[in-house]
């Protein structure tokens, strides 16, 4: 059986990486390449990697990019990959098959669909049949209203009156093999994940669930396993501001008997680091 798993994510915006809050406020971090350098060599089982970019070219000549990368999306995820040293899943305007191809080709691993799923679904029909389930990971974008949770589209601003846990389903029957489970509510706050969100789509497929949203402590993570049922946990923020965090984390993980891979460090590991 798989272990479960510790994800960093990487937010992409116009070439620079950023931290996100609420789906609406962005604060720029700086070089993606040299972020998913870092995070290679702190014990992180996989990345992933969403553009979150407004525009399909970005001017990264101008002053205010000069912390980013230059190319185009697809010039930038190769420069990525290639310091990437796990698997790798690549979400962002993911709108056809040939989408999918041109980022497989360089260099992910797995796909995440989003809003091109929503408005066609047989579109996870085709990924799962051309690449297989494992390859096809779908995102779901959702808000708390009553006492369920509404699916968003477009980086959480149209509604689809879809519920989360039913979408799930549909997604799965379809062929996706895994969930990326997101709180637009809880996305930035540090206040811990949404775990009857999480719950109530765990309780409703049988593939790994992967939660994000929310994570402000090791515990929060440890939280969406055991009382979410998540199979593994991303988080972006809260990796940003400590040395070796990754493996600060999934060592508290790991001794909290959360069923993770023993930790270890891709580079000496520094004397007196111990869990948070």
């Amino acid at each position: 059986m798989l272990k479960n798993r510790l994800i960093p994510v990487v937010l992409m915006r116009s070439g620079v990486c950023v931290q996100s809050k609420g789906f609406r406020r962005y604060q720029r971090l700086g070089n993606p390449t040299t972020i998913v350098e870092r995070l290679s060599d702190w014990a992180s089982d996989e990345l992933i990697y969403l553009d979150i970019s407004p525009d399909d070219e970005y001017d990264l000549g101008r002053d205010d990019l000069r912390d980013g990368i230059g190319g185009d999306p697809i010039s930038i995820l190769r420069q990525v990959a290639s310091k990437c040293f796990m698997p790798l899943t690549f979400g962002g305007r993911i709108r056809s098959l040939d989408d999918v191809a041109l980022r497989v080709r360089h260099g992910a691993d797995k796909v995440s669909l989003n809003t091109a799923a929503l408005d066609d679904p047989s579109f996870i029909d085709g990924v799962a049949q051309r690449y297989g389930a494992q390859c096809c990971v779908v995102c779901i974008d959702a808000r708390q209203e009553g006492d369920s949770w509404q699916v968003y589209a477009d980086g959480g601003t149209r509604p689809t009156g879809r519920t989360a846990a039913d979408w799930a389903r549909e997604a799965v029957e379809r062929g996706a093999g895994e969930l990326l489970i997101q709180s637009i509510d809880r996305d930035g706050a540090g206040n811990g994940y949404d775990i009857p969100l999480i719950r109530s789509v765990t309780n409703a497929v049988r593939v790994p669930v992967i939660a994000l949203g929310g994570a402000g402590s090791w515990e929060h993570m440890e939280q969406a396993i055991r009382d979410g049922g998540a199979r593994a946990v991303a988080a972006a923020n809260i990796f940003n501001y400590s040395e070796n965090s990754v493996f600060k984390a999934k060592r508290h993980l790991y001794d909290a008997d959360c069923d993770m891979r023993r930790p270890s460090l891709g580079v000496s590991v520094p004397e007196g680091i111990k869990a948070a």
